[in-house]
């Protein structure tokens, strides 16, 4: 974790947590050439992040979820279990359609994937810090679809209704991380990510561990081109 030393009270503080940090860097040039927003801190990791928000009081907060350790969704539930009020963007990689209506549950204000042209995360960042949400246009309209159908009939739909501890897991099962891998990086005992796997298999009706793993596989393949 890095802290700027100064500190800018009349423009609105950003905290940045991703675990990649040309992403920081980026973001970061980015958001300190706006005239009302600063980087006020910025973490790799979920756990110095709960005491840097308590030192820096910042106004927004921008949050990857893959991280190492807790992922952070685990982190956006544990801010919110604290702080309902600190606006939260989060800002990911990761396929909106199965991410974005798990983040906006677990507390998050917004939610743009990182291929969103550069402005598009300034538009974002402001429109939280007046209260509002944010997600793409296409996602409000599938929600919408999604709340006035009451039905989805996709594939894809088998996988949106796992929970959020089991899509990870499935995740990186698709990612090509065993079984031990998983509990290592997850901080979980191997006998609780069986339990996972075997929730999974049982959601995606799939007979095997070995189908398990082509399921994730194939599912994270069709996720990085799209």
């Amino acid at each position: 974790m890095s802290i700027p030393a100064a500190r800018v009270t009349e423009r609105h503080r950003v905290f940045l947590v991703d675990d990649h940090p040309i992403v920081r860097q980026g973001l970061t040039l980015l958001i300190n050439q706006e005239p009302d927003l600063v980087v006020c801190g910025e973490a790799e990791a979920a756990w110095p992040v709960p005491a840097a928000l308590a030192a820096l009081n910042p106004d927004v907060l921008v949050l990857d979820i893959s991280l190492n350790g807790p992922d952070g969704l685990d982190l956006l539930k544990s801010i919110r279990a604290n702080d309902t009020n600190l606006p939260i963007l989060v800002l990911s990689m990761h396929d909106e359609s199965l991410y974005a209506e798990r983040a906006l549950r677990a507390g998050a204000n917004g939610y743009i994937m990182k291929q969103e042209a550069t402005e598009r995360v300034l538009v974002a960042i402001r429109r939280i810090l007046r209260h509002e949400v944010y997600v793409s246009d296409r996602i409000a309209n599938t929600m919408l679809q999604q709340l006035i159908s009451k039905q989805i009939h996709s594939p894809q739909s088998l996988v949106a209704t796992l929970s959020d501890r089991e899509l990870e897991v499935f995740r990186l099962i698709g990612d090509g991380h065993g079984t031990r891998e998983i509990a290592e990086q997850l901080h979980l005992s191997i006998k609780t990510v069986e339990s996972y796997q075997a929730h999974i298999k049982d959601k995606l009706s799939l007979p095997s561990a070995r189908a398990l793993m082509q399921r994730a596989i194939e599912w994270r393949l069709s996720s990085d081109s799209t």
